[in-house]
């Protein structure tokens, strides 16, 4: 992503796991962690989307860390679902918590993208079960016509995290806007809609890193 951009592998759930980790020029407020789009689709950690929400960490004063999912790059095992996938990013959260000897209440922020706000949101809920506080939910244009991603509240009707943020592009061609308005609907989840976007936010890339640093701006930790 930068110069300042490590890249390490780990012992993750499927073999070794590889991660790119951004750190911020600040002592770190936090450990945030991103999700890619899907791995059969030529999604990994490189891509735009999610290197631009690990941007919008690390200038918001976060640790990034942005796992490759099992086969993808230089991570070993293979596809399984999201489920699997979802293990990987717990275990990036682990290392990267343990590594920066980050505190169990220092602010977490989880993010993804297509299929990785699936796998995100799949991990804030598993949190949430455990009694693990997630500050913050960001999913961009979460694949939900393809997979079952999780209500935003649980059974109880208490939130998955303490502050949400869903974006999606009017004109993606991947998930339609219709199909996420139909799942947060029931949920009164607001959306912020990028009028003219499609799924990938090709030119609006930097506009959607200032649209996050915005959202988390007028919401203390």
């Amino acid at each position: 992503m930068n110069r300042s951009t490590r890249r390490e592998r780990i012992q993750g759930p499927a073999g070794m796991l590889e991660l790119a980790i951004d750190p911020p020029t600040q002592a770190p407020r936090g450990l945030a962690v991103v999700a890619h789009p899907h791995p059969l689709q030529g999604g990994t950690l490189d891509n735009k989307v999610a290197q631009t929400l690990a941007r919008a960490w690390v200038q918001l004063g976060y640790v990034a860390v942005r796992p490759n999912f099992r086969g993808v790059g230089a991570s070993e095992g293979s596809y399984s679902e999201g489920l699997g996938e979802t293990e990987d990013l717990r275990a990036a959260m682990q290392h990267a918590q343990r590594e920066l000897d980050l505190a169990d209440d220092a602010p977490l922020a989880i993010s993804g993208f297509s299929f990785g706000g699936f796998v995100a949101a799949r991990l804030c809920a598993q949190l949430r079960e455990q009694g693990r506080e997630v500050h913050h939910l960001c999913l961009v244009a979460p694949a939900v016509a393809s997979f079952a991603v999780p209500a935003l509240r649980d059974d109880a009707g208490h939130p998955l995290a303490r502050r949400v943020l869903v974006v999606h592009g009017e004109a993606d061609e991947v998930v339609p806007l219709a199909a996420t308005m139909d799942w947060a609907r029931p949920q009164s989840q607001p959306v912020l809609v990028v009028p003219g976007a499609g799924h990938f936010f090709h030119g609006m890339l930097t506009p959607l890193k200032q649209w996050v640093c915005a959202w988390h701006a007028t919401l203390p930790d």
